[in-house]
């Protein structure tokens, strides 16, 4: 079930705020999906859904290897008969104060993140939302 981006209703937006790991599938250089566990983090008043991680991991390498422009990208969650998917392009932040925001939001929903120097934000740009929550 697809849904606004922009219209998404309370329920929905709380199942983004409830803790759930989710995955995220991103593109390997070969074309093929590379889909991971991960913590998100979703901002619907911006339509931003983030991702920390390092910046050497394979899902921070997919996105920054696709070029400047992005790579279309898809996190998902589940919880029994609820589900969603964010779709959208991902681009790889490392400026300090958008890593820093991504924690802070990252701790909110999940628990502090542990020090890691090499951090990086994958920050996805969300224009497709489905599901059933």
């Amino acid at each position: 079930m697809a849904h606004d981006p922009r219209d998404l209703d309370d329920a929905f937006l709380a199942f983004w705020r409830e803790r759930h790991i989710s995955t995220l599938t991103t593109r390997r250089p070969d074309g093929s999906p590379h889909v991971v566990p991960v913590g998100v983090t979703y901002d619907p008043k911006t339509g931003i859904a983030r991702v920390i991680t390092s910046r050497t991991s394979r899902k921070a390498r997919n996105v920054a290897e696709a070029g400047p422009e992005g790579q279309r990208v898809a996190v998902c969650q589940v919880d029994r008969a609820r589900w969603s998917t964010l779709e959208g392009v991902a681009v790889v932040r490392s400026e300090p104060d958008e890593v820093a925001d991504a924690e802070r939001r990252y701790a909110e929903r999940y628990r502090e993140p542990r020090v890691n120097p090499d951090r990086v934000v994958l920050e996805i740009t969300v224009d497709r939302v489905l599901g059933r929550a």
